[in-house]
C-alpha cells in the first residue's frame, strides 16, 4: 500500500480532532496489523469502492479519548460508551474519510463511501472489506487521554 494512499487518513484525523475538539494526537510507528481484533473500545469502519480499487479504514479510539473528545465537541461526558458516543464515531469516521476523498480525488482516485458501521466493547473484532490477502495498515496515535488508531486497507 502507498504512502499516497495513507497520509490523506492520518491527516484527515488529526485535522478532524483539532478543528472539532481542539486536541492534538500524536502520531507513533505504522506497522502491518495480522489480526482482527481491535486495540481500543469503541471503532468506526467505513468500506470505500473505487474504479480501481476497493477497501476500508477503520478508527478505534481508547474509551477515555472517546469520551473526552465527547465532552471537547458537545460539552457533555458519558460516564461510559452509549449511543451518543457511538453516533459521535460515526460522524468522526465520516468526516475523516469525507476530508481524505477530497485530498485523493485531487490526485485523480475516486471512491464512494459506505454508511460507516461502529462496533464497541472490549476486545471487538474489525473485518476489513478487502480480499484475504490485503495488507492492513495500522497507525497508533498517543494522547493525554488515551489512544487511537487508524487502520487501513485497500486492494
Amino acid at each position: 500500500m502507498r504512502a499516497e494512499f495513507v497520509n490523506p487518513f492520518l491527516a484527515s484525523l488529526l485535522n478532524v480532532l483539532k478543528t472539532m475538539a481542539s486536541m492534538d494526537l500524536k502520531p507513533q510507528k505504522p506497522r502491518i496489523k495480522k489480526d482482527e481484533v481491535a486495540r481500543g473500545d469503541v471503532s468506526g469502519l467505513i468500506g470505500m469502492v473505487g474504479d480501481n480499487t476497493k477497501g476500508s479504514m477503520a478508527i478505534t479510539f481508547d474509551e477515555s479519548l472517546a469520551l473526552e473528545i465527547m465532552e471537547k465537541m458537545l460539552g457533555e461526558r458519558p460516564t461510559s460508551i452509549n449511543a451518543d458516543v457511538t453516533d459521535m464515531v460515526g460522524e468522526i469516521t465520516n468526516m475523516v474519510t469525507g476530508g481524505a476523498k477530497r485530498i485523493l480525488s485531487d490526485s485523480g482516485h475516486e471512491f464512494d463511501m459506505a454508511t460507516p458501521v461502529i462496533v464497541s466493547g472490549k476486545g471487538h473484532t474489525i473485518t476489513h472489506k478487502c480480499d484475504t490477502n490485503a495488507t492492513i495498515i495500522i497507525m497508533p496515535f498517543e494522547s493525554e487521554w488515551g489512544n487511537a488508531f487508524i487502520e487501513i486497507c485497500f486492494e
